[in-house]
């Protein structure tokens, strides 16, 4: 399917070279003239910085800046002034924190009302700031890192009449930039002239579209001309007259004005930002667009503060746990309110004890209550959160399975707080160049007139070296020792060979006695090195000759026709002459459309059992995921050839429809073809990513794949790593379009396509609306709670029902692969799904094109590949290879959910089982808000007496190991459903610790009752509370805790030797002598539990509180246990006798091609009419014919 088809729905035409984008919203790209002239607002003259910086823009206000900007980047998002108010300004707005300086400024403003020191909560609120201050500062201090490495990068700048070594930083629009061979492009830049024929220049966009054949630019006929000289190009005053900075990468429309005269400029003319230069010598370039205004930049996107949805549910419950706290403290206010009324009727005579009003003193209980019991949300379960974000972290940077030894490189947790959302993650939205490819192509079979051709282990060149040629490439790995020796008496496979040495658009040059091939494509670079190891060497070409080195013999051939690569073709053909004076047309292309072309008539059956044996191996292949090209030729009979040609240069001078009248004269031409065979390339997969893809969908994880690359390109590598399958229904472009419809006009459910995966390009991706033109828009939109709902009545605007319908059909297909996507498309369509399916999404890539995509979505992974490091310097997590995204997620992920989980809930619990006895006792203290317990008590409790436990759930406990968790990815679901911590959840917490806090109180108080004994008194009483409490509390994390370690066990002991340590300290005479109101307790534990009465009743608390649970969880447990055993055979029942359900109507499929050839169209044409060809000063050793010497070129 060829992405440049119809598209759903309809969108503006596309310019030439160009890409649709989500963001292209306006009206169609092509312009009336006036329109045109208001778009050209953009002018930049050369070598004249006093000229451009006299253009401004409004900034604020009356306040204006500069128009252009410099090159100089900044993507931190903190400097030296700004660090301490925003970061204070973002910390704040967490409600939590929020709420402690609340409480803390009501401490300070009321010291009479305050049950502790003000510092006490001063102190935990600035360690928490600092903590979270530390780690976006070292997180900045990373892309500051970045930023100074890209900005310091070197280039070479025109000044005044010399070419000087200069920073990327010191560049601005106008400037003139000399390039090298594998520079890369520093800004966006007009070509002016290389060193290259008719100054092309040759470019690698990997980093930018994920395209791995070269393109070429080319410069204006006249800059080529006239800019010879450093000289000329300091005299250089030529302006450019172009649009404003836009994210269109492929698209560019301007004109240069010099000496009185305008040259048009697009796309061909322009080098983009983040291009590598390859084999061109120099070239020469004038900056249009710098830093924040290239392409790429303007692809970038922004930072967005990323949060979790456990940060995002916690806000709620900090919410819920504010308002309980004041109602319940206004409730126990108007308890106080009728309690004093009594008290000052009966007790008229102590009226001194109430000096103020009554309303004042009911204002003082309720900002008292308040305070006592802010601490039912401790900070202490922040700050604890902190350092398990931050050793779980550790964790994923020490974790050695996930160490790359061939580069040395750990994996490394470059976020510290996003590490449980790992645990949740829905949607994998993947890069194809580079992330699930190694971008190596080898040649690894080939099939020659039915029979297959497989490589061989050995190395037979070392056993045998007179059956490999001596222009033989050791590096290939495909050597077959049959093939070698029938390869001088085959003609079947000598012109199998021949072909691949002759149809290609490659060229060669000669570098330290070597021949090496410059290939646009990877592809063609295989097969002609392939060719070359069997004998039939590619030495040289000229406009209309190609040279070649048939087994030791040197032979060159007359080009009467080079046919080239397009979409539509998907074929390639060389017409040629031989030296003996035949004509042969030598065709390379897709399966589907050669053997539409092979010569049918009078097919021997020798023939026909070759190509059955053929298609039966593009079959086999196909299986393999290899990628493949048949080979086919033909002998042209001179009177034909002579007829062909002069319909081939009429078609080539037309005005008009020149494209279709060649297509038809190629379609002439290649018929009645001649089966030879296939080859097959694979296209190396990092190592374990088809595994890695398997057991990340058994975790009912969906990835999606986004890439620039070509559609045959991107289905080949969906096959090869197991994210398609042969059992499943493509779902095409024309598809999904008669799909929406039908579902538009009926108003139907959408069809089940659980079996099904929808590959489409990007020029077929639907639009946002306006309202979500701009991204920032589109994000705030993500993060709107007040979204409608999926099945809300309320009517849509087209756009917003056109994206749901497409995400929710998206979101059934079990693989999405996204062709010829930019990198703003890649981003927003990872905000599409995050808007509409609510799902936790990570993205994972490894070049420049992809860093919005990674900044948009809620976990960004990095890969540090060979194009930069400008992925993980913008990702959270970076990784060496895909394979360990599997650990990353399936280990690390589900761990630290689980264990953040149950963190918070045991927290919840032991807190409101000690803070809500504080209520119960409100009411036998006349609601005049005295604290039960002990202050030191109150807060070392979440400090230290319980803090070691929790720290080790958070960092340590596992339900099961990490080897369990990779062979079971099912177990994964469970954070996708937020099954672990959930508002059912929390309310299970608060009733279990609410049931706690009421055992402890009222047996305690049950029991003591009416007699005069050790827990008689108030303080007594306070101190069997506290330990109940913390022994109730121990005794839950006892059953809770599955993975028993030493850890585990010092954990618990060193906790209540804390308290024991500190209670006998904290309640020691000399203290008490020091400071009687700050140590009140006075040798009231050691009383206490000296009587065996005492210690029976804490025995019974903990008990009650702990046997009833335990019983509960064993039988709960039981019972869950049966009903997914009868839903299991249940299942099975309603397998046997279900009807089947027809999901969609579907085509009996035909056997898959394989065929996939990443290949720019148009470098035939630059070979034929010379443009492409460089005249060689001296000869090449590898021509043995001196006479023939003056006719060959090199590149």
């Amino acid at each position: 399917m060829d992405g440049s088809g119809k598209g759903w729905p309809p969108a503006d035409p596309a310019p030439p070279h160009s890409s649709a984008s989500l963001c292209s919203l306006g009206p169609g790209e092509a312009q009336g003239e006036e329109e045109e002239k208001a778009v050209f607002t953009w002018e930049v003259k050369a070598n004249d910085r006093t000229y451009n910086n006299q253009f401004k823009e409004k900034a604020f206000l009356c306040w204006q800046r500069r128009k252009y900007k410099g090159n100089i980047i900044h993507t931190a998002k903190y400097n030296f002034f700004s660090f301490l108010p925003l970061n204070l300004y973002e910390q704040f707005h967490r409600i939590s924190n929020s709420y402690f300086l609340l409480i803390i400024i009501l401490q300070g403003a009321f010291p009479e009302i305050s049950t502790m020191p003000w510092f006490t909560l001063f102190a935990p609120l600035v360690c928490l700031l600092l903590i979270r201050a530390i780690r976006d500062l070292v997180d900045d201090i990373g892309r500051h890192k970045s930023d100074s490495t890209i900005n310091n990068r070197p280039c070479e700048m025109l000044v005044g009449e010399r070419f000087l070594h200069k920073k990327w930083k010191d560049l601005h629009v106008g400037d003139l930039v000399r390039l090298h061979d594998t520079n890369i492009v520093p800004a966006d830049m007009v070509l002016l002239s290389s060193t290259e024929p008719s100054s092309l220049c040759y470019v690698e966009t990997a980093d930018i579209d994920g395209e791995t054949n070269l393109k070429y630019k080319q410069a204006l006929l006249v800059t080529h001309h006239e800019l010879t000289t450093i000289k000329s190009m300091a005299s250089f005053q030529g302006k450019v007259v172009c649009e404003e900075p836009n994210s269109r990468m492929h698209y560019f429309t301007g004109h240069l004005e010099w000496e009185g005269k305008k040259y048009s400029l697009d796309s061909g003319n322009i080098l983009l930002r983040g291009c590598k230069i390859r084999n061109t010598d120099t070239c020469y370039g004038m900056v249009i667009y710098a830093g924040f205004d290239t392409k790429i930049m303007r692809n970038c996107g922004k930072i967005h503060l990323k949060g979790t949805k456990i940060d995002r549910l916690m806000n709620k419950l900090v919410i819920m746990i504010c308002i309980f706290v004041v109602l319940i403290s206004m409730a126990l206010t108007l308890g106080f309110w009728s309690k004093v009324t009594e008290f000052k009727t009966k007790h008229y005579y102590m009226l001194r004890m109430h000096m103020h009003s009554l309303t004042t003193e009911s204002i003082f209980i309720l900002v008292s209550f308040v305070v006592l019991l802010s601490v039912m949300m401790p900070m202490a379960m922040f700050i604890t959160a902190e350092f398990i974000y931050l050793g779980n972290s550790i964790f994923i940077d020490w974790d050695v399975e996930m160490y790359y030894a061939p580069q040395d490189l750990p994996a490394k947790a470059r976020s510290t707080s996003l590490n449980v959302q790992l645990g949740q993650v829905g949607y994998i939205f993947s890069d194809k160049t580079g992330t699930l490819t190694q971008n190596i192509m080898t040649f690894k079979k080939c099939c020659i007139n039915g029979i297959v051709y497989s490589p061989e282990q050995e190395n037979i060149c070392k056993e045998n070296p007179s059956l490999c040629s001596a222009f033989a490439d050791q590096k290939l790995l495909f050597r077959n020792s049959k093939l070698l020796s029938i390869v001088h008496t085959n003609k079947v496979v000598q012109e199998f060979w021949r072909l691949l040495a002759i149809c290609h658009t490659v060229m060669v040059e000669e570098k330290d006695n070597q021949l090496l091939y410059q290939a646009a494509s990877p592809d063609e670079e295989a097969l002609v090195t392939a060719a070359r190891n069997y004998g039939y060497v590619f030495l040289a070409r000229t406009q209309d000759s190609i040279t070649v080195m048939e087994l030791g013999e040197q032979r060159v051939y007359q080009v009467l026709a080079l046919m080239d690569f397009n979409s539509i073709r998907k074929r390639m053909s060389v017409l040629v002459r031989n030296p003996e004076g035949s004509i042969y047309l030598y065709t390379k292309g897709a399966d589907t459309v050669l053997f539409e072309r092979l010569h049918k008539k009078d097919m021997y059956r020798k023939k026909q059992i070759v190509k059955a044996a053929t298609e039966e191996a593009l079959t086999s292949f196909a299986k393999e995921t290899l990628r493949t090209l048949c080979l086919a030729y033909k002998k042209v009979e001179e009177d034909q050839y002579k007829e062909w040609n002069q319909r081939h240069q009429e078609a080539k001078i037309l005005l008009e429809n020149r494209a279709q009248a060649l297509h038809q004269v190629y379609e002439e031409i290649e018929q009645d073809l001649q089966l030879l065979g296939i080859t097959a390339i694979e296209d190396r997969l990092q190592d374990g990513v088809p595994e890695t893809i398997q057991c990340l969908k058994k975790g009912n994880i969906k990835i999606w794949v986004l890439t620039g690359d070509k559609q045959e390109t991107a289905v080949n590598i969906g096959y090869a790593c197991q994210l398609l399958s042969e059992d499943m229904h493509i779902l095409d472009e024309e598809q999904i379009i008669a799909i929406l419809e039908a579902y538009q006009e009926t108003k139907n459910n959408l069809p089940q396509v659980e079996m099904a995966a929808m590959i489409v390009s990007g020029e077929f991706l639907p639009s946002p609306p306006p309202s979500l033109a701009n991204q920032d828009q589109l994000m705030k939109s993500v993060a709107a709670p007040e979204l409608q709902n999926k099945d809300s009545n309320t009517p849509q605007s087209p756009e917003v029902w056109r994206e749901r319908t497409f995400v929710e059909l998206a979101c059934r297909c079990k693989a999405v692969i996204c062709c010829r996507v930019t990198p703003k498309q890649k981003a927003l369509i990872v905000a599409l799904v995050k808007k509409y399916k609510k799902a936790v999404t990570l993205a994972i890539g490894d070049g420049a094109n992809d860093v919005n995509m990674i900044k948009t979505a809620d976990i960004g992974v990095g890969l540090a590949g060979q194009e930069g490091m400008q992925a993980v310097q913008n990702s959270d997590y970076m990784l060496a290879q895909f394979r360990f995204l599997r650990r990353l997620l399936l280990v690390h992920g589900r761990w630290s959910y689980m264990r953040v989980c149950k963190f918070l809930r045991y927290f919840i619990y032991k807190t409101l089982a000690i803070m809500m006895v504080q209520i119960w006792f409100a009411f036998y203290s006349g609601f005049t808000s005295q604290p039960l317990y002990e202050g030191w008590f109150l807060a070392l409790f979440n400090l230290l007496y319980t803090t070691l436990p929790v720290l080790y759930i958070g960092l340590f406990e596992q339900d099961v190991s990490d080897e369990q968790s990779l062979e079971l990815p099912e177990l994964y679901i469970a954070g996708q459903k937020d099954e672990l911590f959930n508002y059912w959840v929390f309310f299970q917490a608060i009733i279990h610790g609410t049931g706690t806090s009421l055992v402890n109180f009222f047996m305690t108080l049950w029991i003591s009752h009416d007699i005069i004994g050790p827990i008689s008194d108030y303080q007594s009483f306070a101190t069997v509370m506290s330990l109940s409490g913390l022994l109730s509390v121990t005794m839950e994390v006892i059953l809770i805790i599955k993975y028993w370690t030493i850890l585990s066990v010092l954990a618990i002991f060193f906790s209540l030797c804390f308290y024991i340590v500190i209670t006998r300290a904290s309640q020691s005479f000399w203290l008490f002598t020091v400071s009687p109101t700050t140590f009140p307790f006075m040798s009231v534990e050691q009383n206490v539990v000296s009587h065996p009465y005492v210690l029976l009743v804490i025995m019974l608390n903990v008990s009650l509180n702990t046997l009833p649970v335990l019983a509960f969880r064993v039988i709960y447990q039981a019972l869950k246990q049966l009903r997914l055993k009868e839903e299991k055979e249940e299942e099975k029942a309603e397998e046997v006798g279900e009807v089947p359900i027809e999901e969609m109507a579907e085509v009996p499929r035909a056997r898959r091609s394989s065929y996939a050839f990443s290949h720019q169209e148009g470098y035939a044409d630059l070979i034929t009419q010379g443009t492409i060809m460089r005249r060689s000063l001296g000869f090449s050793k590898y021509s043995f014919d001196d006479d023939h010497s003056s006719s060959i070129d090199y590149v």
